[in-house]
């Protein structure tokens, strides 16, 4: 099966670990939204745990970096406005918290 650009790069964001919860952004369900343009540019929406999240901004590059090289085009990063809880995260991962 041959991924799409987004779910590679998705794929990619794993290597992001949020090091106050040490898991990684996709699992913690942070990344909202990847598109991809026709001119190789990209944008990632995301969220943080909390709004003031001490590690946001070292985040925010983190993704913008690890998308850029996992596109091989400039990507943004844009903070959405979604409030974050725990339901957001993948199944299985809030496990080691005990919150499933």
């Amino acid at each position: 099966m041959i991924a799409t650009k987004e779910e590679e790069i998705k794929e990619s964001l794993r290597a992001v670990i949020d090091p106050e919860i040490g898991l990684n952004v996709v699992e913690l369900g942070l990344i909202r939204e990847i598109m991809v343009n026709e001119d190789n540019t990209g944008n990632i929406t995301m969220i943080m745990t909390t709004p003031f999240c001490p590690y946001g901004p070292q985040l925010v590059d983190q993704v913008r970096r690890v998308g850029t090289q996992a596109l091989g085009g400039p990507m943004t990063v844009e903070i959405g406005r979604e409030l974050w809880d725990p339901s957001m995260m993948e199944e299985g991962a809030g496990g080691d918290w005990g919150l499933f």
